[in-house]
C-alpha cells in the first residue's frame, strides 16, 4: 500500500471479459472466443467477421440446447432420430427422400408436399415415403 493505484495485470482484460460473458449468459462465446480469435488471426479475418463467427456459434449452440431442452421436457419414453433409424428394416422406404424431406428445403423453395397413406399412426409416415 504505497498510495499508488493498483496496476492492472496483463490478464485483467481476459478476466473481465470472462466475467462479462458469464453475466451476459454467452457460454459458447466464453468457451470459443480464444480459439476463434487465434484462427481469425491466422486467416487475417477482420473484426466484424470475427464477431460474426462468434455470434453464429452462440446462436447455433442456443438452438441446439433449446431443442435438447424441449425434447427433455416432452418426456418421450424413447428419443429417436433419423440418425439411428434402421432403413433396412423398411426396405420400401426411400431413404434419400426421407433425408431430403428432413432438411425441410422445400420450405425455402415454397413447395408443397403431400403425404398419402393409411391413417394408422404406425404405418402412415412410412407408407407415405415409399418409392
Amino acid at each position: 500500500m504505497n498510495g499508488q493505484p493498483d496496476m492492472p495485470t496483463p490478464d485483467t482484460p481476459q478476466l473481465l471479459l470472462e466475467h462479462h460473458l458469464k453475466a451476459l449468459r454467452l457460454p459458447t462465446i466464453l468457451r470459443e472466443y480464444d480459439k476463434v480469435a487465434r484462427q481469425c488471426a491466422v486467416d487475417k479475418v477482420d473484426f466484424p467477421r470475427f464477431l460474426l463467427r462468434l455470434t453464429e456459434l452462440e446462436l447455433l449452440d442456443r438452438d441446439r440446447r433449446a431443442t435438447d431442452r424441449r425434447i427433455r421436457q416432452a418426456k418421450f419414453p424413447v428419443v429417436k432420430s433419423l440418425d439411428t433409424f434402421d432403413f433396412l428394416a423398411i426396405p420400401s422406404a426411400n431413404k434419400t427422400l426421407v433425408l431430403d424431406l428432413a432438411r425441410c428445403e422445400f420450405l425455402s423453395r415454397k413447395e408443397n408436399i403431400l403425404l398419402l397413406g393409411n391413417s394408422d399412426p404406425v404405418t402412415f409416415c412410412t407408407s407415405s415415403l415409399h418409392d
